[in-house]
């Protein structure tokens, strides 16, 4: 019986050093190594490059107040449309109370003025009439007296004016209605009713009562770096894409080159600026940030293979691809085009059944075109 189990144990322990090996070269032994295998095929190459920006109106008019004040009423929101001299606003004057006090005494004095005058006027006309003054002599008096009349019209005009902004003699213009200047759409209105706001005047820009623009004229301004700026020239289309609407483009024209240059994170930019084209009744807002497409170059229906799959000598004047032969590879020399930076056009060296190594393939992956054993 002991024989028996030394004999099963010695039979034991030399299958499970058998297999022991086995598993160790099992474990020792490479794989074949698979690669992904890449065909030529037709397509368009576009090779362009990317400017950031945002659609801006191509002149926006900030609408400032002739007068200082309060405001007293406003008659426009953000997003109507107004068309020129339309009333956007008006402002009660608050007069200063130096001017407002001089105005006064200049009325005051021109009141005296004409007094006197008349006074002059009256007592000489008896004696113009009597013969013992000629008219030349009275003419002065006259004249004198007209003086003073209109002396006091000016001062009551110009009282008129420090107190409501507008003068009696003036036929109905006012400085405290403020107007649009252009046809337009109001595109933000920065002040409400009671804000006080500053004239505009050689000391000071004014208060922005509202911005208006004309939104169906709008531009691309956006930045372009300097290894690019030199490729392109201006009448080139360009497609632009706003990340806030899907599946939309629009198209423009690129009109304005910066000719020099603004360093920004260590990068020299240049601005650019392009036309944007509208149809009929579309409407864009101002300040959507925007992707501008620039076409450098396009081929239409070339063949083209992946980049990737593509050697570059060092010198990078010749280029190499791995060709299938039977169970192998060979490297074989292409000539190429146009590349996009994922595709790149072939003009020579393969076909469109050539059959080419592509990247590894990863462990697990399925077989089909694309999915073939080296």
């Amino acid at each position: 019986m002991k024989r028996i189990l030394r004999t099963s144990l010695l039979i034991l322990l030399g299958i499970l050093f058998v297999w022991t090996l086995w598993y160790l070269y099992q474990k020792s032994a490479e794989k074949p190594v698979a690669f992904v295998t890449e065909k030529p095929e037709q397509r368009d190459i576009v090779k362009k490059t990317v400017a950031n920006g945002s659609v801006v109106p191509r002149q926006e008019i900030l609408i400032k107040p002739q007068v200082s004040g309060i405001i007293k009423e406003i008659y426009v929101e953000a997003g109507d449309t107004v068309a020129k001299d339309q009333v956007l606003a008006k402002i009660q004057i608050i007069p200063d109370m130096v001017g407002l006090t001089n105005a006064e005494n200049r009325v005051r004095r021109a009141r005296i003025g004409v007094e006197d005058a008349q006074r002059t006027f009256d007592r000489n006309k008896p004696l113009l009439d009597k013969g013992v003054i000629s008219d030349a002599e009275f003419q002065t008096y006259q004249i004198a007296l007209e003086n003073a009349q209109e002396e006091l019209r000016g001062a009551e005009d110009n009282l008129d004016i420090v107190r409501e902004g507008v003068a009696r003699s003036s036929s109905g213009a006012t400085l405290t209605l403020v107007r649009s200047t252009i046809n337009g759409m109001v595109l933000d209105v920065p002040v409400k009713e009671g804000n006080s706001v500053i004239e505009a005047n050689n000391f000071n820009e004014g208060t922005t009562i509202a911005s208006v623009a004309d939104m169906n004229d709008l531009i691309f301004e956006g930045k372009l770096d300097e290894s690019e700026v030199g490729k392109v020239r201006l009448g080139m289309p360009i497609v632009l894409t706003i990340g806030a609407i899907d599946d939309a483009t629009w198209e423009a024209e690129l009109e304005y080159i910066a000719p020099k240059g603004v360093e920004e994170e260590g990068a020299i930019q240049f601005e650019i600026r392009a036309a944007v084209k509208l149809d009929e009744g579309q409407r864009l807002r101002a300040g959507y940030s925007a992707n501008a497409d620039i076409v450098l170059d396009q081929r239409d229906s070339v063949l083209s293979i992946p980049e990737s799959v593509i050697t570059f000598n060092k010198a990078g004047d010749s280029a190499f691809v791995d060709v299938r032969q039977g169970e192998g590879w060979e490297k074989t020399y292409v000539r190429t085009g146009l590349s996009d930076g994922i595709h790149i056009e072939v003009l020579d060296g393969i076909g469109a059944d050539t059959e080419l190594k592509g990247a590894k393939k990863m462990e697990g992956e399925g077989g089909g075109p694309k999915g073939r054993r080296g």
